[in-house]
């Protein structure tokens, strides 16, 4: 049997980067997240991705002919990223073994059930953990089936969770988990169509790495590339491009296993109206299982970055939008600067020319490093200069995460970091479309109709404005950047952006961060920041019809207060349709959870309707 990772090994490359981006090492960067179980096991699978199979294990395209992927062609600077990327990977998992994350899943005779663990799980974050009675990792679809089946059954909750990305606890339940970890194979790649077919469990930059030897690559990519496919598509994941819908709107077909129904075939001609709930479906109406997605020829982007006032912002926006393949703002709090990225296609053949920096890399960091230094003893100082942008700011909103002066003096740091950092770079899509998130934080993320690509009302950067506005009048220690992007409508029904095709949708993060603060800074922080999300729940997101991304949600502990946004949930999605499809589909509600249940409440179906 196999010997698996479990959900915190998954988490192998974000705990690097998390190592990477304000920890003192590999090790310090993983202890968050160190599994509490008792049983441990050694000789475990190496690495959070694809598990390297024999050679005569290729995949199989249509008509079941054998292929391997073509070789890819990568450039000096190309290689360097995938080697630093891979020396810090292999340090993670080093760290790991010593930790001891593994555990063994050894499917139990007669039932083909795998055998559940207990085990103390941690968000990527560290903003939810969950002591989870039983944790189950099936390696087939048989083994899963038979799981949910057993769950059916007994009347066990049983809850699917992804990679731990989530900043809140949306697929955590303490009575019953199931990972599909070790579910994460590529499965066909059509070329003809241009579609493939992998595993839920599949992450997605292993899903991109695959591609890219037959020419394709995914529509879009969110910030992180470490989730799973299950995952991308049930909480409606996105990027940014206003001509771009959410990774849902990239799903042709579905295969979901269901407590009651057993394991149902979805898409756009088998059972239409479920496959459109089915797809952000949040982990409630089944496990999917598998995904097929359709993508697009691999291509490469020129990224141009600059630095803009709000007015200038202003002045060219709706332009930009039209123009633009992918567009992303920056804004720094209590300054008057916009970091504009915008990224376009580049025709094959094409090699565009990238002028050199006026500004060598640590002439790029010293506004950081300079402010970082000041406060520092010559001992620690002479640390800095092996410091990232990203570690820069953990370490220096640390000195005084709450002192408002103090995080607007961080602010202006950062954007005359980012006017040094002014410039162009030419990459694939899967490489440049993510971006360096920083370290363990809160965030809040709206979504919010904005007109349409062609016509855009305005309301995006009203928000802004008034977001920024009440940043300053209640003397939020705002830290940067409060990030905007726009996606297209997605047909999904219970996507934040569903809307009609040619709709705009705005998103906007605010946030604040977790990294490098002691344990009773965290919890002042935390108070802070749900202050924060408060002022944005009340005075924004009723006026402007916005809904919190589902991975961004968090359950209001004032009655009053989660009323009112189980309403405006409820005026916002299908929620009579999706909770008619729960007690079909889940007549005991076993894949329900307390996060999911206090959103959208569910009443189990009557007991005859069971029977039936």
């Amino acid at each position: 049997m196999r010997r698996a990772a479990s959900l915190l090994l998954q988490k192998a490359a974000a705990a690097v980067r998390e190592s990477a981006t304000g920890r003192a090492g590999a090790a310090d960067g993983l202890a968050v997240l160190q599994r509490r179980a008792s049983a441990a096991a050694g000789g475990a699978r190496k690495g959070g991705g694809p598990v390297r199979r024999p050679a005569e294990q290729m995949h199989r395209g249509r008509g079941g002919a054998a292929f391997e992927a073509a070789p890819v062609v990568l450039t000096a600077e190309e290689l360097a990223a995938r080697e630093r990327t891979n020396y810090l990977l292999g340090a993670g998992l080093i760290a790991m073994s010593a930790y001891g994350y593994y555990i063994v899943s050894r499917p139990r005779g007669g039932d083909g059930v795998p055998t559940p663990s207990p085990e103390h799980l941690v968000n990527w974050s560290g903003t939810h953990e969950c002591q989870v009675q039983r944790f189950y990792q099936p390696e087939t679809l048989e083994q899963l089936e038979a799981t949910v089946k057993q769950a059916h059954t007994t009347g066990r909750k049983l809850r699917c969770v992804g990679s731990g990305l989530s900043p809140n606890g949306l697929a955590f339940s303490e009575d019953g988990m199931v990972s599909l970890g070790l579910m994460d194979k590529v499965l066909d790649i059509d070329t003809a169509s241009g579609q493939v077919r992998v595993q839920a469990g599949a992450r997605v930059q292993a899903v991109a790495d695959e591609l890219r030897g037959h020419g394709l690559t995914l529509q879009n990519y969110a910030s992180i590339r470490e989730q799973t496919v299950g995952g991308f598509i049930q909480v409606s994941a996105h990027g940014t491009g206003a001509a771009i819908p959410p990774a849902d709107e990239q799903v042709v077909a579905l295969k979901l296993v269901t407590p009651a129904l057993g394991t149902l075939e979805l898409s756009q001609d088998q059972d239409p109206e479920l496959f459109q709930l089915a797809k952000v479906g949040l982990g409630c109406l089944g496990v999917v299982a598998e995904v097929t997605l359709q993508c697009v020829p691999a291509h490469r982007l020129l990224e141009r970055t600059t630095v803009n006032t709000a007015r200038e912002v202003r002045k060219a926006h709706a332009q930009r939008l039209r123009d633009n393949k992918h567009l992303r703002y920056m804004w720094i709090p209590s300054t008057d600067t916009v970091v504009v990225v915008t990224c376009n296609e580049v025709a094959e053949g094409q090699e565009p020319a990238v002028p050199a920096s006026k500004y060598s890399e640590e002439q790029q960091l010293a506004p950081l490093r300079t402010l970082l230094r000041s406060r520092l003893s010559a001992e620690q100082a002479a640390e800095v200069g092996g410091l990232s942008a990203t570690q820069c700011r953990d370490r220096l909103l640390a000195l005084g995460p709450l002192d408002a002066a103090w995080v607007k003096r961080v602010n202006q740091a950062e954007a005359e970091h980012w006017r040094r950092c002014e410039g162009t770079r030419v990459g694939w899509s899967d490489e440049l479309l993510g971006f360096d998130c920083g370290g363990q934080q809160w965030v809040l993320e709206t979504a919010f109709p904005a007109g349409t690509i062609e016509a855009p009302d305005g309301r995006d950067l009203a928000y802004m404005d008034e977001l920024l506005r009440l940043v300053a009048s209640h003397n939020v220690p705002a830290p940067a950047p409060i990030e905007q992007r726009w996606t297209a409508g997605s047909s999904a029904g219970m996507s934040p952006a569903a809307g009609a095709p040619g709709s705009l949708h705005s998103w906007v993060g605010v946030i604040m961060y977790l990294a490098e603060l002691e344990p009773e800074q965290r919890q002042a922080v935390t108070k802070s920041f749900q202050q924060y999300a408060e002022l944005v729940e009340r005075q924004l997101m009723p006026k402007y019809g916005a809904v919190a991304h589902w991975a961004k949600i968090e359950v209001p502990s004032d009655p009053a207060q989660l009323a009112a946004m189980q309403q405006r949930l409820a005026s916002r999605y299908p929620v009579a349709a999706f909770n008619a499809a729960r007690r079909r589909l889940d007549p005991h509600n076993i894949l329900g959870s307390p996060m999911m249940d206090a959103l959208l409440p569910h009443t189990a179906a009557p007991a005859e309707a069971v029977a039936a």
